[in-house]
This record gives C-alpha cells, sequence and structure tokens, in this order.
C-alpha cells in the first residue's frame, strides 16, 4: 500500500481523477468537522488498510475537502467517513463510523458480505459496505465510435431490463454472460430485426438490489447509491473497472448496429430511504444540501413514495446531475435519458412547483447535451402532473393519455372515441399549443410499471401475492380486460380473441403519429402472471422467455413487419421537419364512421374510419377500427382520379398470420366498395398515388 506524502490537491473536479503521479480526491461537504479518506487493499477488506485524515487547514477549500495522494492508480478501492455533529431537528446526521461511497464516483465495489443493514445500526461497516473505485475513464479504445444522432421521426423505443433481457436459460448465451451487458451484446441481432432503434434501459447506475422487502430483491433498479457507477452486477466480469468496460462495450456494439442507448434515470430519489434508512453516501456527507426536508427537518419530504426525495434545485444537487448526465454522454457514449418522476425535478426547496426550475434548463441548455434525447415522465408520486406543460422547448414526454385512452378504446369503453382520435394524431390536444414536432409525444400501451401487453387483455385484476404484501401493492384500475377468462385459457375462442386484442395494441402504437415505445417481450406475448408490480421479482415473473419467440411468432412477425412498415412508410426528413400542427394540416384528414364522412363520435361508438394523405402525398392510408363486439360494414373512400391504383390490405388484425398484415409489394388488393371489419379489430388500407416514386 501506498505510503506516500499526501499532498494538499484541489477541490476540483469532484471524484477520484487520475493524474500524472497519483490521484486527486474531492468531495463536497459543508458541515463536517472532520473527513477521513479511507484507501482499501479490495472491497472485501475487512478494514482499511490506510486512513487519511483530511485536515481543514490544509485540505479544505470552501466546503470541499480534498487531497492528492501520489502513486496511486485506476482500481485503488477507497471510501470516505464524515465526522460532524448528530443533530437530525438540524438536518444533520453525521455519523463518523459509517463508510460512505463517492458522491462522484465513477465505480462501485461491493463486497461478498455486504449488508446493507448494518448502515442503518450504530457502529462500523467496513467489512460490508460498498466502496468508490479510482477509475481513468479515458483509458477505453472507442474505435471510433461515432453516435447515431437518429432524428426522432425515425425511432422506435425498445424498453428492456438488462438482467432480465437474457438471464433466463432460454435465452441460449452462456451461463457466465446471461443477464449482463454482454449478454445483452449478443441479442443485438433480434433487436435489429425486429426493427428497433433504441434500446430504453431501466436504471443501470449503481442501485442497491437489498432496497426490497425481506427475503427479496430490488429487480427494477429504482434504488440508486451512485449516479456516476454503471450497475457492478451486470458485467459478466467482476472487477469494477471491467464493467465499466463492458457497458462500453454494449453501447459501441448497439451503435454499430444503429441502435441508440437511452438511460432510464432516477434523479428523485435515493436508496437511503427516510428517517430510518441507511447512511450509504449522500446522508452522511451533506444530508441538509442533497435531500428535501420538512420543516421539521428530521424528516424527509418524500413526492416519491420512496422515502425520499433528492433536493435537485439546490445548486450543489444541480451540478451533481448535470455533471452526471455529461460524464455519460461524454465518456460513456449514451445517446438519451428518460427521467424517472420528472416533474419532481420542478420542485424547489420546499417542494413547490417552480415555473422555470433551474435544473431543467440547465439540462436543456448545456451544449455537451445538445442532441441528447431528453424524456420526461412528466408526473411523480404526490400528484404534480405535467403532461402537455413540462417545462423546456427540447423535453418529449411519456404519454400517459395515450396509454389510457388506447386501453379504453380497445376493451370497448363508452365515450372513447373522440380521445381515441387525438392520439392518433400526435395529441394535439396536449402539444398543439408548443407547435413542436409530432414525435414529442413517447406513445406507449405498457411499460415496465403495470400489466405487460399479454397480462393487459388476460387479467381483469392484479395478481401480485408474489411480492409478499397480500396483494395491496401496484394499481388498482388497469384498464385491462381478460377477454373472457382470468389468467392463461386453454379456450381457441379466447386466446384468438387475446391474439387480436396484443395485434390492435401493436398497431395502433406504431402506426400513430408521436414516438412509439415497446416494452421488453411484448412482441412475443411475455407474462407476467398477473403481476402488475414485479420490482422485486428476479426470476422467470420478470424474466424474458425466449421460448416465446416460437410459440407467438405470429405476434413477432406482426411487430417486425409494423416496424418494417413504419420505417418505409412517407416520414418527414429531418431537413423539412413540420411541427405536429403542420403535419396535420398536410395530412388532410377525413373522418368517417361506418358511412363515409359521418364520424361517429357520441358515448355509445365504438367505430372510427379516417383517410389521410402521407406528407409528400405519395400514399393514401385508409384506416378502420372496430372495437364493437359484431362485424361492421365499412365504406370505403372512392379511388381518387390522380391514382391509377387500387386499395391494398395492408392490415388486417382479424385474419390469421401471413395475412394479418402484407408488404406494400404483397398487399392483396381490396376492389369492392365496402369492407367487412371484423369484431374487435383494426384495418389498414393504402394506395399510391400518381406521384408515388
Amino acid at each position: 500500500m501506498n505510503t506516500g506524502v499526501v499532498q494538499k490537491g484541489s477541490s476540483a473536479p469532484l471524484g477520484a481523477t487520475v493524474r500524472d503521479g497519483g490521484v486527486n480526491f474531492s468531495v463536497f461537504s459543508k458541515s463536517a468537522t472532520l473527513v477521513e479518506l479511507l484507501l482499501f487493499d479490495d472491497e472485501n477488506a475487512a478494514k482499511p488498510v490506510r486512513i487519511i485524515a483530511l485536515d481543514p487547514r490544509r485540505h479544505r477549500t470552501y466546503h470541499y475537502w480534498h487531497a492528492f495522494v501520489p502513486d496511486l492508480e485506476p482500481g485503488q478501492v477507497y471510501a470516505y467517513r464524515a465526522h460532524g455533529c448528530f443533530a437530525p431537528d438540524q438536518g444533520l446526521r453525521f455519523d463518523g463510523e459509517k463508510v460512505l461511497l463517492d458522491p462522484y464516483g465513477l465505480a462501485v465495489a461491493v463486497p461478498d458480505a455486504y449488508n446493507r443493514n448494518a448502515a442503518s445500526r450504530p457502529g462500523g461497516n467496513a467489512a460490508v459496505a460498498m466502496k468508490s473505485v479510482v477509475a481513468d475513464p479515458g483509458r477505453y479504445d472507442w474505435q471510433g465510435d461515432v453516435p447515431p444522432r437518429r432524428p426522432f421521426a425515425e425511432t422506435v423505443i425498445y424498453e428492456l431490463h438488462v438482467r432480465g433481457f437474457t438471464r433466463d436459460p432460454s435465452s441460449g448465451i452462456a451461463s457466465e454472460k446471461r443477464g449482463t451487458y454482454s449478454g445483452l451484446i449478443e441479442k443485438i441481432p433480434y433487436l435489429k430485426d425486429l426493427g428497433i432503434t433504441a434500446v430504453e434501459l431501466l436504471p443501470v447506475f449503481q442501485f442497491d438490489p437489498q432496497d426490497a422487502p425481506q427475503g427479496r430483491v430490488n429487480y427494477w433498479g429504482y434504488q440508486p447509491v451512485s449516479f456516476f457507477a454503471p450497475h457492478h452486477a451486470y458485467g459478466s466480469r467482476k472487477g469494477p473497472l471491467d464493467v465499466l468496460d463492458e457497458f462500453r462495450d454494449m453501447v459501441k456494439a448497439l451503435h454499430r448496429a444503429g441502435i441508440e442507448v437511452i438511460l432510464d434515470v432516477v434523479f428523485n430519489h435515493t436508496t437511503e430511504g427516510g428517517q430510518d434508512g441507511p447512511t450509504l453516501c449522500h446522508r452522511g456527507l451533506a444530508n441538509d444540501f442533497y435531500y428535501i426536508l420538512e420543516k421539521d427537518k428530521s424528516r424527509y419530504a418524500d413526492y416519491t413514495g420512496c422515502g425520499n426525495t433528492l433536493n435537485a434545485n439546490q445548486p450543489i444537487v444541480r451540478r451533481l446531475i448535470q455533471d452526471s448526465l455529461r460524464y455519460w454522454v461524454t465518456q460513456m457514449h449514451v445517446d438519451g435519458f428518460r427521467f424517472d418522476l420528472a416533474a419532481i425535478l420542478s420542485r424547489d426547496e420546499a417542494g413547490h412547483p417552480l415555473p422555470n426550475p433551474p435544473v431543467l434548463w440547465d439540462i436543456e441548455s448545456d451544449p455537451l447535451l445538445a442532441g441528447t434525447k431528453l424524456i420526461a415522465e412528466a408526473w411523480d408520486a404526490a400528484g404534480l402532473y405535467q403532461v402537455g406543460s413540462f417545462v423546456g422547448d427540447t423535453w418529449q414526454e411519456w404519454n400517459g393519455r395515450f396509454r389510457d385512452d388506447v386501453r379504453r378504446f380497445l376493451r370497448g369503453d363508452k365515450g372513447t372515441v373522440s380521445s381515441l382520435a387525438s392520439r392518433l394524431l400526435g395529441s394535439p390536444d396536449i402539444y398543439g399549443h408548443e407547435e413542436r414536432e409530432a414525435e414529442q409525444s413517447v406513445n406507449f400501451v405498457t411499460c415496465h410499471d403495470g400489466f405487460t401487453l399479454n397480462d393487459l387483455v388476460s387479467y381483469n385484476e392484479k395478481h401480485n401475492e408474489a411480492n409478499g404484501e397480500d396483494n395491496r401493492d401496484g394499481a388498482n384500475d388497469n384498464l385491462s380486460w381478460n377477454c373472457g377468462a382470468e389468467g392463461p385459457s386453454d379456450d381457441a375462442a379466447i386466446e384468438a380473441l387475446r391474439n387480436r386484442q396484443v395485434k390492435n395494441f401493436h398497431a395502433l402504437e406504431l402506426l400513430a403519429a408521436g414516438t412509439p415505445m415497446l416494452l421488453m417481450g411484448d412482441e412475443v406475448r411475455r407474462s407476467q402472471r398477473g403481476n402488475n408490480n414485479a420490482y422485486c421479482q428476479d426470476n422467470e415473473i420478470s424474466w424474458f422467455d425466449w421460448s416465446l419467440l416460437e410459440r407467438h411468432a405470429d405476434i413477432h412477425r406482426f411487430v417486425r413487419q409494423l416496424n418494417a412498415f413504419r420505417h418505409r412508410r412517407d416520414v418527414v426528413a429531418e431537413q423539412d421537419r413540420f411541427s405536429l400542427n403542420e403535419l396535420l394540416r398536410r395530412a388532410q384528414i377525413h373522418w368517417h364512421g361506418v358511412a363515409l364522412d359521418r364520424p361517429d363520435w357520441s358515448e355509445d361508438s365504438h367505430t372510427l374510419a379516417f383517410t389521410l394523405r402521407s406528407v409528400h402525398a405519395r400514399f393514401l392510408f385508409h384506416g378502420m377500427l372496430n372495437a364493437y363486439w359484431e362485424p361492421l360494414a365499412f365504406e370505403l373512400p372512392p379511388v381518387p382520379a390522380e391514382s391509377r391504383q387500387t386499395w391494398r390490405r395492408c392490415i388486417d388484425t382479424a385474419l390469421a398470420s401471413p395475412d394479418d398484415i402484407n408488404s406494400w409489394e404483397k398487399a392483396p388488393l381490396v376492389g369492392q366498395a365496402t369492407y367487412v371489419v371484423k369484431p374487435r379489430s383494426v384495418v389498414l388500407l393504402a394506395l399510391a398515388l400518381q406521384e408515388a416514386t
């Protein structure tokens, strides 16, 4: 172990920075009376091999504690202890016995005996605590990697869980690579063939898997403890620095396939929880800075449902968030971020919503983040809902209204036709006032939180018994319909109806104006057995069962063909992109019911038809949606004079594969004046106009 003379060091940059001859350490802690830098031989060391007490007269500048330690190299395991007043009523929670992660640490080492509870109890926890690791990100060879920078108009997002995607033995991945970044690399051909252009990864920031009910694990990863380090357990090689390289290998491989990487990031809370939670990092260094506290400062404001809320608009935390995003873009080459419970980022230090939240404008105006995809989940757990009003000029938004209105329509609810029409058009009633692009709306029917698409058509009620909370957790109103039987069914008619409904959902999602987002496995009817809150299920409930690819080959083919159709349709090139409102004007949309030019917007209506021109007038499309439980004959528009073609049937979800969807070249002709749309099905016809090339 190094025993060289510790030098004063520098307050900037924060974190552990490799320099000629050693490593500079810097950490923020305003109210600490003493900060100790701990050096370990490895993550399993029972105690530090060296303790460097930072003298405030020499190693403190403003509120930053710093030191330069000579002869250290990447791979060095380190941590901090911060001494000070334990006065919860003042917002201070120093505990000089607790080992603390570096908030700016680039890698995390987790000991074999890691114990979350030890960070909540009195006494030291050096042997069982997570620790930071010195890393030099500049040593990686990117081999000329360039981000694809694909416009949203050409984007199809696939939300997936790194571990769950390949963890199941049916993945065909070697056992040591299942559930890892390397395992995902081997499935890139599958994603590309499916037509995916961007993967949205559930949290990959280092999180605490022990933050879960007794006997279970935190699987989703929405309990971060580090905003810079990739989650160590997703590496096939367990060395902390190997994990960094493996993550970057994954990004590089995805980019080579033309697929972008979007990270689901959690800047709204940490795994340290409420007042009884563990002291792992931020709480032990500057509790009163990092978290929003109640008037009684011993208590945490909880707008997240997770026990605490990050004080995102406090300058220190604002810098942390911005520095984290910059790091992932510049050093890890990710292409975008989906912000979990993003509405929280608009709250001030008292929890009140701000009209112009500084942290959001910091992110949007940062030149290093220019061109990065920014997606907001524009609500929080305390009722703040900002869909259509989220601050900023470039943010896309998860459109929860799309999810709910499409579910209601296909379920057969009354009074849904008008709302559905708006969702198909990019939700102009929500976004039209901003004169933004149509892709501002991220359209989804399912995501990690809630039923899978298979379960949406197979269960009327949630079945979360395996979570150990007596089925109390998870949403109670899922807008689902089991098609006549609760859970798996051997009834051929019920299975056929479910298959049709799954295709209906996919068709509306991928044909609507906006940016579509698919959930991992929905293309093969992956089931979670009715569990709509599988956050603690690291098992077959959550994992992708690859045998479904053969069992539901028809659904997989349908989604694959839909994506191909979407990529080939008359999309607007980036250089002449229009606002949503201009796009709708150019489309010349005409609404119909079963009769032409007579749309039925009534409360009892379950049908809708439309005719529209593609933006450059190369194609004419006619769609017919029948959510009624009887077949209906829809009148077809006459062929325009400028076209010598006739209508072609591209999609009919009531037909068996391969007739349910056809490429333009193979689509059968439709010469009659009416078309019978079967119960609960979607039909799309297309016509090449004379201008088509």
